[in-house]
């Protein structure tokens, strides 16, 4: 695997004002799109099942077929809906692109909403992230000033409108269905399949839901070719994509390569584990996948071999620990993250979720007791594959994967009646002032791999 990186989504990001309309079409901007729409849209549906694209958004679903589950046209309307809303603990890929280059998602819209034969489209966004909210509703104004949008696209006879949807904030929402039901006005929680959204999805009808980066990878596609696709990456997890490195290492950031790299190859290039240290524990895929430690270096993040290795690819957040963290407090601030979030609409996860948080915290106080690692495996046994969605299922993962990698760790705190981690050490905390933070950081790049 090479180990230079594969900057497609990520080029521009370092030009000026890189999230306007006139820096996107100086780079080649809506070429894709003026290309897309001399083709047949079958052809479209083709093209990108044959470059292999899978989702982006997590589940590593192929794209090309997700649309080829669309029923025939019957005369009435179907929807494209694009899931922005972005927030598992860890994953942070989606808003940056967004920020930096919202006009290559709209350009992806257009084409995907002609290729699967919508006239609607809508982008499902999570409310708190106000400024990116702001930069979406500006970016769609000037492609409809542009004639990207609208009526008539191009001159095309296409008709194309799309909404910007701020969602109020919860972590559900990213289910799909859950989504569908927020968007439709009602509490977002998921629902039960089938149908599926191909066949009754937004408004009772066919839908097809994407995530950011998937549908922002199609106009790459279109300009440059299934071959040109398919040579990056592996056979069957196919293309580039966004690697998000986060936590202790030197040079955080957004690292763009092809499916297949491994982490040791991105810690290379992203300067190592902070300080010298030894990397500890990492999530491959957001905090909803099992832990690897230091022996998954060189699993190769495709979809294929981080499964073997019994994790999860996930969306490619890359969380790194070092040496000084508390494995239980990282687990059990997760496992608070996730009973805070569920929708509590099935038993298993409504109930499930608040007793391993309560478990948890007891170990990490030091009050646990040897049964209490009994109970935390059992709970997770009667969550997984019996919740409504994978929101238990992913409750479990840090939590059964953390026991059996680091049971002595978990054991220590129960028999010596506290955590045995230096608190002013932690890794989950900076406990240097905020002033000298942020003089520490002037003038050092946000964003790597651009």
């Amino acid at each position: 695997m090479a180990t230079t990186l594969t900057p497609v989504l990520s080029r521009t990001w370092d030009v000026n004002r890189s999230w306007g309309l006139d820096a996107y079409e100086r780079d080649g901007g809506y070429d894709a799109l003026r290309k897309a729409l001399t083709l047949p849209a079958a052809d479209l549906v083709t093209m990108v099942k044959d470059a292999g694209l899978r989702g982006r958004g997590g589940a590593g679903f192929p794209t090309g077929l997700k649309w080829s589950f669309l029923p025939a046209p019957d005369g009435g309307p179907r929807y494209l809906v694009v899931n922005a809303d972005e927030s598992e603990p860890g994953t942070c890929k989606d808003i940056p692109l967004m920020m930096a280059n919202p006009q290559v998602l709209l350009e992806g819209v257009a084409i995907t909403s002609y290729a699967i034969g919508c006239n609607h489209a809508f982008i499902y966004l999570r409310g708190e992230v106000l400024h990116v909210y702001r930069r979406l509703l500006r970016a769609v104004e000037e492609a409809y000033a542009k004639g990207y949008l609208g009526k008539d696209v191009l001159g095309s006879g296409f008709d194309l409108d799309v909404t910007v949807h701020a969602g109020a904030g919860a972590y559900i929402c990213g289910e799909e269905t859950a989504l569908l039901d927020s968007l439709e006005g009602r509490r977002g929680q998921p629902r039960l399949k089938p149908p599926f959204p191909a066949v009754a999805g937004l408004y009772a009808r066919p839908t097809v839901v994407n995530n950011v980066e998937s549908v922002a990878s199609v106009p790459s596609i279109v300009a440059n070719g299934v071959d040109w696709f398919r040579s990056m990456g592996t056979e069957k997890s196919a293309g580039y994509g966004l690697f998000s490195l986060s936590g202790h290492v030197t040079r955080p950031g957004q690292y763009e390569a092809p499916l297949g790299i491994t982490l040791r190859e991105l810690l290379d290039m992203a300067g190592g584990v902070r300080n010298g240290n030894r990397l500890k524990f990492w999530t491959p895929g957001g905090s909803s996948t099992p832990l690897f430690t230091d022996e998954h270096l060189d699993v190769p993040l495709d979809y294929e071999s981080v499964g073997a290795a019994g994790s999860m690819l996930g969306t490619r957040a890359l969380q790194i620990f070092d040496e000084t963290t508390c494995v239980v407090r990282a687990i059990t601030r997760w496992a608070e993250f996730y009973a805070h979030e569920s929708c509590g609409k099935c038993t298993p996860c409504r109930e499930g979720t608040y007793w391993l948080k309560q478990v948890l915290g007891r170990i990490e106080a030091g009050h646990g007791t040897q049964e209490d690692l009994s109970v935390l495996l059992d709970v997770c046994d009667n969550i997984l594959g019996r919740s409504f969605c994978a929101l238990g299922d992913g409750a479990t993962s840090t939590i059964t994967s953390g026991i059996a990698l680091f049971r002595d760790e978990f054991e220590a705190h129960i028999t010596g009646g506290r955590c045995p981690f230096d608190p002013a050490a932690s890794a989950l905390f900076d406990h240097t002032p905020r002033r000298s933070r942020d003089r520490a950081l002037t003038g050092t790049p946000g964003t790597v791999g651009a």
